[in-house]
């Protein structure tokens, strides 16, 4: 699905290389965080109509089950009453319903999974946006620091300030920017990280319950 390729692409996105990069840095940075508040409201669009595909299909699905039950009601009826044309016309309907209910259980199947993926999207890229936004003030302060300090920079150096001073200051500046830009990437970093052990608890405790239900089974 386009969407959650453009998603993905967002929520990779290394917010610190695309400033580090960008002629206008503050506009660069507004610019990914609109992007990702349209991708994050067309998300939660497809998510709600999945979800609603889901209960419709769920729907479907349970009818024809319900139908399968019915004719083969009417089907015993018959053998009952030494009816086997009939018994065999309703059993064709058995057949015809069970293979309809066996086809919406598929479709039913993939529709969660696609509901599970868009929820998942959706997750990611709000999470994504969050961060974005808080580290967009911090780089946009930043930036507007840096740009300040140069301003004041120059101006003392048209005033008559000698060059070592002037050069001084803009290894200053590229000393600081270099200590925010590791900071930030090492918050992100951790972040991954946290997110990432986060995952690996949930998966660990799933496989635990699954043996539990195995073994509950099997002992049954």
């Amino acid at each position: 699905m386009p969407l959650l390729e453009r998603v993905s692409t967002l929520v990779r996105a290394n917010l610190n290389d695309l400033i580090d990069k960008a002629e206008h840095p503050e506009k660069m940075i507004k610019q990914v965080i609109l992007d990702m508040e349209n991708q994050l409201l067309q998300v939660k669009t497809q998510v709600a109509i999945a979800i609603a595909d889901h209960h419709l299909l769920e729907k479907k699905q349970k009818e024809n089950e319900d139908k399968v039950a019915e004719w083969m009601r009417k089907a015993e009826l018959a053998v009952d009453k030494k009816q086997d044309d009939l018994a065999r016309a309703a059993l064709q309907r058995v057949e015809s319903y069970r293979d309809l209910s066996a086809g919406f259980a598929q479709q039913v199947t993939d529709q969660k999974a696609q509901v599970e993926n868009l929820k998942s999207a959706l997750r990611q890229l709000g999470q994504k946006l969050t961060e974005a936004q808080a580290k967009a003030d911090l780089l946009i302060a930043q930036h507007r620091r840096a740009r300040a300090v140069g301003k004041a920079t120059d101006a003392k150096t048209t005033a008559g300030n000698g060059s070592g001073a002037a050069a001084f200051e803009r290894m200053k500046r590229k000393v600081a920017y270099s200590e925010a830009a590791s900071q930030a990437k090492s918050e992100i970093a951790l972040a991954d990280d946290v997110e990432g052990r986060f995952a690996a608890l949930e998966k660990e405790d799933r496989i635990e319950q699954l043996l539990a239900e195995l073994k509950a089974r099997r002992g049954g």
